[in-house]
């Protein structure tokens, strides 16, 4: 139930804007489908976990094939419609993409949203797992946030991490292709990559955003 959810948060304030209301830390939603013949209820707990109940309005009995793939027929093909259109919605209404897990990445997030009211964009649908930030002013970009496998950058290791990448004027006193690295798929001549791994100090890693917050403002 919860696998369209994956990467996602939950916005509270978005769910009382689409209609949810809160009762005992969960919110609950309720519509009806197929002309008022089904009562749809949808509960997402503190967790952000999401369970849904149909209800047969004439015979108040649950109703589940519409959770059968192999279910056909025009009638609950009807029902899997407007159900799964009511679900999309709320998945693009009501959440957001939680990719980076790392705790240097969410505090650098955090630090990026609080001293520069800017947000990570997730501009490819292809992948899904890259976003950037910019400057307000002139919408060039200062920061990167990346997950991609460690080979990627020397390593021979194919687990997955997670990466920065920022602007810099000073590449070669800092790069030191362990933690920093000149800049994964930018111009490595203005780019440094850091991997969130706890390795490089977070006061540096804020400090070095700050200096890409500035070269940025005059980049072409």
């Amino acid at each position: 139930m919860n696998e369209f959810l994956k990467d996602k948060k939950v916005n509270k304030k978005k769910l009382l804007q689409f209609g949810f209301r809160e009762e005992n830390n969960k919110f609950i939603f309720t519509t009806y489908l197929l002309n008022n013949e089904f009562k749809l209820s949808i509960v997402i707990d503190s967790k952000g976990n999401l369970n849904t109940r149909l209800i047969e309005c004439a015979t108040n009995e649950i109703y589940t094939l519409h959770l059968v793939k192999m279910s056909q027929g025009n009638f609950v093909g009807q029902i899997k419609e407007e159900y799964n259109y009511i679900l999309k919605r709320i998945q693009d209404e009501c959440f957001e993409p939680d990719i980076f897990k790392s705790y240097q990445a969410k505090k650098l997030i955090e630090y990026i949203k609080l001293k520069y009211n800017n947000e990570l964009e997730f501009l490819w649908e292809k992948y899904p797992q890259n976003a950037i930030v910019r400057r307000k002013d002139n919408a060039k970009w200062y920061a990167l946030f990346l997950t991609i496998p460690k080979q990627k950058l020397g390593f021979d290791d194919k687990n997955v991490c997670e990466i920065i990448n920022l602007k810099a004027n000073d590449i070669d006193k800092i790069v030191d292709n362990k933690s920093v690295f000149p800049g994964y798929h930018m111009n490595k001549k203005h780019w440094i990559t850091i991997i969130l791994d706890n390795k490089v100090p977070l006061d540096f890693i804020k400090n070095k955003i700050d200096k890409s917050y500035i070269l940025a403002k005059n980049s072409k």
